[in-house]
């Protein structure tokens, strides 16, 4: 190995590093933030509300939304030729969920999951990459729908919703531009990279076959995931109207997406800014959140159960 190389080995590491200290400190200094001006009272207050009904009626919403996601891998996967069966695929979204929840990042389960299904179809890179498409169409059809819930709603954010819409067509617009484009260099590695990426969008997004369940299996999971933080925040007292709580909540799980520890941080942050401009209080807010972490958490726990089952497998092929 080169000098070269082992140094651009090294710059990569180190900039890992840096992102997940970054990330770490993030999640950390909003936490810390929230503590410094509300006290521990709205965590312990979220902690204690949190009840066996709030626990179940997260979980069966999980059951729900994690067959829709293992749905939507399936589909994704198949239109980019590796087969996958659907209880393979809810069993592994539940090992993946359980890792991001559990581990820093919050994609550390999806890598494994993409790398796993890789693996079992001796394609690695395909595996990873049918992840990568299918929880980017997950994104699009999130911000999508929380576009249109608060253009529709009011909440805190209304007056900037039209512009930020604005944005994002014009980003999408750039976006198609560029990949009609041609290339300086037809047979360059922009171009085959372009090619290679069209023709995956197409086949495992875009086709006749794939596009209404990939769309119909990411409203569900937003519709669940909103529900549980209503749950949450009826669970901890807000008495606020739907119409009111679902746009906090549609920008909550926005926040979430944000770099954080095993989804703690932003998420907590959002939730209490959003509570206090729309008047609920940040306490209030923070109170919510917490709940609705602990009922997430609790919720992926199966996924555990999948992952011990998984090692107890291999241990035994291995002895």
């Amino acid at each position: 190995m080169t000098a070269a190389a082992v140094h651009a080995g090294s710059g990569s590491s180190d900039r890992r590093t840096a992102w997940r200290r970054g990330r770490v400190a993030l999640a950390g200094g909003t936490l810390a933030l929230l503590v410094w001006h509300l006290g521990t009272g709205p965590f312990l207050d979220g902690l204690r509300a949190v009840d066996g009904a709030a626990l179940a009626a997260a979980t069966g919403i999980a059951v729900v939304t994690t067959t829709c996601c293992a749905w939507r891998w399936r589909t994704v996967a198949r239109g980019l030729g590796a087969e996958l069966p659907l209880g393979t695929a809810v069993a592994a979204y539940y090992r993946s969920i359980f890792l991001n929840v559990a581990l820093p990042g919050g994609i550390v389960g999806d890598v494994h999951r993409g790398f796993r299904h890789g693996r079992e179809t001796r394609d690695v890179g395909r595996g990873l990459r049918a992840v990568a498409w299918e929880r980017s169409a997950g994104q699009v059809v999130q911000v999508v729908l929380t576009l249109a819930v608060l253009l529709v709603l009011p909440s805190p954010v209304r007056a900037a919703v039209p512009l930020v819409a604005l944005a994002l067509l014009g980003v999408v617009a750039g976006v198609a531009l560029a990949t009609r484009l041609r290339p300086a260099a037809a047979g360059s590695r922009w171009a085959r990279w372009r090619a290679a990426a069209a023709r995956e969008l197409h086949d495992g997004l875009l086709a006749r076959r794939a596009w209404p369940a990939v769309a119909l299996a990411s409203a569900l999971v937003v519709a669940g995931h909103a529900a549980t933080f209503v749950i949450a925040a009826r669970t901890v007292g807000v008495s606020a109207p739907l119409s009111q709580l679902l746009p906090l909540a549609l920008l909550v799980l926005a926040a979430a997406a944000l770099p954080n520890v095993g989804g703690w941080g932003p998420r907590e942050g959002m939730t209490a800014w959003a509570f206090a401009a729309a008047g609920l209080g940040a306490s209030l807010g923070v109170a919510t959140a917490v709940a609705y972490g602990v009922m997430v958490l609790v919720a992926g726990l199966p996924g555990a159960a999948v992952l011990a089952t998984g090692r107890l497998r291999e241990g035994g092929r291995g002895g």
